[in-house]
């Protein structure tokens, strides 16, 4: 017969083992909670897309020595202007007319800006200056007999100066600006002098056209 102090040791140590029992049981548990718990956390991935596709406008300066037939001269020396009151045969102080127009091409996008540079080639150049003015209809008021008046786009420019002026706008395609070129001779010219002017009209593109 077991005594009482026996059975007592027994149920303790029953006890004991019961306990380990019940936490080993958690521990376990938590190593499947924590594998559940890391499954849960994968995330769902996607994507949208948006493409856009894109085109260059068109931008281009024409020029007309008559009014009538247009195209694009981009490098010099460009188109031949014909001056009246024989530009070939200048004296002090003499003027000699031109008439000139320019435009936007047809297929132009974006209205323009337009500036007005030139360069001398030989030795009469040192003694011209010349102004530009906006005649309205191409060789109107272009001549001796029918000289320019209003203010001029550019005035009295020495054919000798550097850089550029602001000359126009240019708001719509196909609709030219009629210039009249008037050069003028110095009071220092010299008997045998030669030479050219060599103008440049650039464009810098603005707005769109409507």
């Amino acid at each position: 017969m077991n005594s009482p102090s026996s059975a007592t040791s027994r149920a303790v140590e029953r006890a004991r083992s019961d306990r380990r029992r019940m936490a080993l049981a958690v521990i376990a548990g938590g190593v499947v909670l924590g594998v559940g718990t890391a499954v849960t956390l994968a995330v769902w991935n996607d994507s949208e897309f948006a493409t856009g596709t894109f085109s260059s406008g068109h931008f281009d300066l024409e020029g007309s020595t008559d009014g009538a037939a247009f195209d694009s001269s981009p490098t010099a020396p460009g188109k031949t202007l014909t001056f009246a009151l024989d530009a070939d045969a200048m004296s002090p102080g003499a003027v000699a007319y031109a008439p000139f127009a320019v435009q936007l091409s047809s297929d132009s996008d974006y209205a323009a800006a337009v500036t007005l540079a030139q360069q001398i080639g030989g030795t009469i150049g040192a003694n011209l200056s010349y102004s530009v003015y906006d005649v309205g209809t191409f060789g109107a008021t272009c001549s001796a007999d029918a000289p320019p008046t209003g203010t001029a786009l550019v005035a009295d420019r020495a054919a000798t100066a550097t850089g550029t002026v602001d000359a126009f706008d240019l708001t719509a395609a196909a609709t030219p600006v009629n210039l009249c070129f008037v050069v003028t001779a110095g009071s220092e010219l010299a008997q045998g002098a030669t030479g050219t002017i060599t103008w440049e009209f650039a464009g810098a593109s603005g707005v769109a056209l409507p």
